[in-house]
Parts: structure tokens; sequence; C-alpha cells
């Protein structure tokens, strides 16, 4: 009885075995796991070798080989970073310098059949965020036939340090943006090893939102990605002033230089010595460092607007927007009640002999005006007006096509276990008996908050349990990822059964708008005069 115990589990553990999918890559054999769905996922892929030790702030270093089958059913480590953000949740298993890994969910395909890539960057700011995040998971795009890519950058102190010695070190001469430079790693692993995914290497389209997207117009604008990629879909940033700009090296050698003093590190030696998590407390204290990457004459010759407007960027199709309420009023109006008085006082506090045109292009007569443009101030000021400038320039010196939209659809209320009963919009907390206390600030401005389309349009509604979703919002994820999908696969967003988007060509006066929503529409821009007031404001003449 034994004996037959023992070969009826070795015939399924044989079975198990052979239905783990498998796939050969350039440096061995990886052994992933099959969905409920059918799509084959593959986790934690080292695309380089850990950036540890020595590694430290150098360049990504191609990964090592293994010898017999390495199981791919696991995340790989998150980079290293403080929880800044309470949205996020990772699948990650820990938190580690030892952190360039990718994932990829692939389809079932026709023998010989090419299938169009993605590769998605995650968000936040360039301290935080995971490839493993629930919101970018890969299966829904999968699904539709598209081999879906996440992947892992350094971040903060880790991936975005410069110092003089590190420049010198380096055999580019520059240091800097190690954590683009991980996202250049991850592209050319792709462009390699893709093909034993099922995917296509010369159909791979670059995708992120926030960071993400700040991170696809800089592979854009660099002379090492602009040719690997063959589209590009950013959500809400770009890295043109004010949002995450890139800053002369010089400068970034210097807060290297100061905040190695501050540590009081002597060496590059003892910089590389000091753990990862007291590396990250010392970065982590308030005014200590700033994340920014840098014009380092490698990866960024210039500063990506420079770039674009000179049309030396990667000549792909573009499509990228933003969110209807990126920011509330309450990032403009700074605690203020938004009243008519005090918003005219914060203009001109802000604008000074400009205020005059800016109470023309955001007026607020009105509690509800005011609300509508302090939203739209903040929210310009932050991250609409870099998205929308690198349209601008795009569509202006490419000659390929340029898809904008704004998404508008509202998350619902939170669901009651996340006690939703008792939380205010944003306007103040509700009291036990439903109402607002005594002069409590109104309720923020209706519409898509930074970040909150990425479920929607990724096709991801389900996994993020914190909101009550309609069949409204189910309907506006499934148009909008139609349109995301459609773009990946042919450079074009449109299709069958969806609304026609038009393109936005260089010879237009101005862009046309694709809103989505539950249903969607297309219009001309209505705010183009705001942004080119904000053009005085941050691009040098």
């Amino acid at each position: 009885m034994k004996l037959k115990l023992l070969a009826i589990a070795f015939c399924v553990a044989s079975i198990t075995y052979a239905q783990a999918p498998q796939a050969k890559v350039e440096q061995g054999t990886l052994e992933g796991i099959t969905l409920p769905s059918g799509i084959k996922n593959y986790r934690g892929i080292p695309f380089a070798q850990p950036p540890v030790g020595n590694l430290r702030w150098k360049a990504p270093q191609p990964p090592k080989s293994w010898s017999g089958i390495r199981k791919a059913d696991a995340f790989g480590n998150n980079a290293m970073q403080k929880p800044v953000f309470g949205d996020m949740s990772f699948r990650a298993p820990n938190m580690s310098e030892d952190c360039l890994y990718l994932n990829v969910w692939t389809p079932a395909k026709k023998t010989g059949e090419k299938l169009p890539v993605l590769v998605y960057f995650y968000g936040g700011g360039f301290i935080a965020g995971d490839g493993s995040e629930n919101r970018y998971d890969g299966e829904s795009l999968a699904e539709k036939g598209i081999v879906t890519v996440t992947l892992n950058y350094r971040l903060g102190i880790f991936g975005f340090f410069s110092h003089p010695e590190l420049t010198v070190e380096s055999p580019n001469h520059a240091s800097g943006n190690y954590g683009l430079l991980d996202q250049n790693a991850a592209l050319l692993w792709v462009r390699k090893n893709i093909a034993a995914f099922g995917g296509d290497p010369n159909k791979i389209t670059i995708a992120g939102e926030s960071a993400g997207s700040i991170s696809v117009s800089a592979q854009m604008a660099s002379p090492l990605s602009k040719n690997l990629i063959a589209g590009a879909i950013g959500q809400s940033g770009a890295m043109i002033n004010p949002t995450l700009d890139a800053i002369p090296m010089a400068d970034h050698e210097k807060h290297g230089i100061e905040f190695a003093g501050k540590v009081k590190a002597g060496s590059l030696a003892a910089l590389r010595a000091i753990p990862a998590e007291q590396l990250l407390d010392e970065a982590s204290k308030w005014g200590a460092f700033n994340t920014k990457a840098v014009v380092d004459g490698y990866f960024l010759p210039k500063l990506p607007s420079e770039i674009f407007a000179a049309g030396e960027q990667a000549k792909v199709p573009l499509l990228a927007g933003w969110t209807s309420a990126e920011i509330p009023y309450g990032a403009f109006m700074q605690g203020q009640f938004p009243n008519p008085e005090n918003y005219v006082a914060r203009v001109k506090a802000q604008y000074g002999e400009q205020a005059g045109e800016v109470l023309k292009l955001y007026p607020g007569t009105t509690q509800e005006e005011v609300i509508k443009s302090a939203t739209a101030l903040a929210s310009d000021n932050f991250i609409v007006y870099s998205t929308w400038k690198w349209l601008e320039l795009h569509r202006k010196t490419s000659n390929t096509p340029v898809y904008a939209y704004i998404f508008s659809r509202p998350r619902p209320p939170m669901v009651a276990e996340m006690g939703n009963a008792k939380s205010g919009l944003a306007g103040g907390v509700i009291k036990d008996d439903g109402t607002k206390p005594e002069n409590a600030l109104p309720d923020n401005m209706t519409g898509a908050a930074h970040a909150s389309d990425i479920e929607y349009l990724l096709g991801n509604l389900k996994s993020n349990t914190v909101f009550d979703w309609t069949a409204d919002d189910y309907k506006a994820s499934e148009t909008g990822e139609d349109y995301f999908a459609n773009f990946i696969k042919t450079g074009n967003p449109n299709g069958k059964g969806l609304v026609q988007w038009p393109e936005s060509k260089p010879k237009d006066a101005e862009m046309t708008i694709m809103k989505l929503d539950k249903t969607v529409k297309s219009y001309k821009e209505p705010h183009r005069n705001r942004y080119l007031f904000l053009d005085k404001k941050f691009l040098k003449k």
C-alpha cells in the first residue's frame, strides 16, 4: 500500500512539474506558474546583478547565468524605501538593495506568433513603489494578447546619488541616474529575451504612472533607450519643469558631497560600507537628500525638454494624459477657507505682478469657482502642465501619432468595512450623526485624483478591495483598457466598438483631448491658454 501511495505521489509530482511553464532565456531556464485564467506568469527574474557592496551606485551589471532550472514563482525583493504612501501594498517578500527583478505575464499563442509587449514602470516619486503591486498586475492585459512586464528599479539615495568620485570612477564619466539605468537594463533584457515568452522584441511599448510616466519621458529622451521602444504611454507626469525635472551634474554632485558630510563618510568605500537600512534612515531625514535625476551627459545628454524640442527623442507614437483632479484645492489654498477673498490673496502672494493674468485664467468669484480654480492651479503646477508640454513638444517635433486624454472617472466611496460612513470626501471629518463640524472645509472637487486611474486603465479594479466598485466603474475600466491595449498592439488606440479617438497632429492649432469615463468623448483642449501662460514660468526662453 505504501509503495502504491508513493507511486501515485510521484506521478502527481511529475504531472505538476510537467505542467509548470518554462522559458529559456539567455541566463538559463525559468520555471513559472500558470494562473487560473491560463495566463503564464514568471516572477522574480533577475535582469541585472544585485547592486550591493561595490556595485552600490554603479550602472547595473548583466545578470549571471545559472545551471539547471530557476524557479520563477515568487516576486523579487522590493527596492529600499520608507512607507510614505498609504495606498501601496506589495507582494514582494522583503525589502533589499538586492531588488533588480522583473515579472512577465504571457498569454497562450499560436506557433510562430509574435505578441506585442508592454513594459510598465511603477510610480512613487522615485522614492517608493514596486513591480509586485496588484494595481500593476499584468494578467488582464495578457488576456488581451499582450506580453506584460513589470520591474523594480533603485529608488531614493540608492538610485539617484551623485558624487564627484562616483563620476570619476564611472567608465561613462557619469553618476546619479542609477534608477533610470536600471529601467534601461530591463529594456535591454526584454529586448534580448522576450521572444522566449512569445513577445516581439521589435514591438515594445513602455508605460508608467506618475514617476513611472516621468520615467517613460526620460527613456524616450535618452540615447540609450530611444531605439529600444515602439510606443509610449504616460499617465500623469513628464521629466519637465516643475515635475521632477533633471538638474545639472555640478549641482547633483554638490548635493552628494553635502550628504556624505552629513553622514561623516570621507570616501566612497565608507559610503558603500553603510548598511542599507542605516543609509535609508539617514537619507530620509528632513532635508537630508533630494531625489532628482541628473543631466549626466550619458543617460541624459541635456534636459528632456530640450531633447524633445530638438526632435532628438524616440520617434514613436505617444499616448498620454492626466486625471481631472490630480490634487485637491487645499494644496493651493494652504488650509485657508476657499472663499474669493482668501483665494485672491493667495494668488497675489504666489504670482505678484502676474496675479491679474492668473485670475483671468483661473477665476474665483464664488466658492464653487474657487474650489475648481484652486484645484486646477494646484494640479497644473504639480503635474498637468509637464504632461501637456511633453505631448505638445512630441507632436510638434516627432512626426508620429500623439493621443491625449483626461481621465475623469472619480472613485466610488470606500466599502463599508473601511469605515467610509464616517469619512468625508476630504472636506473635513464627518461626525457620528452624519453632519460636518461647524466651519469645516468644503469637499474637494468631484473628479479623478492622482494615481486613481491605474486600476481602471490596467484592468485591475477587482484587486483593490478598498472601494465599492460599480458597473459604471467596470465600464470605464473596460473602455480605457481597450484603448490602451489597441495602442500597445498597433500604435493607435482606436478599434471596433470604441468611440473614435482623434490623433493630435503637428499642424493642428491645439490638441484634441479624449475624456475617459464610463462614456467617452473628444474635444479641443479647453485650457490651452493656461499652459501657454505656464510656459513662461517654467521654460527658459
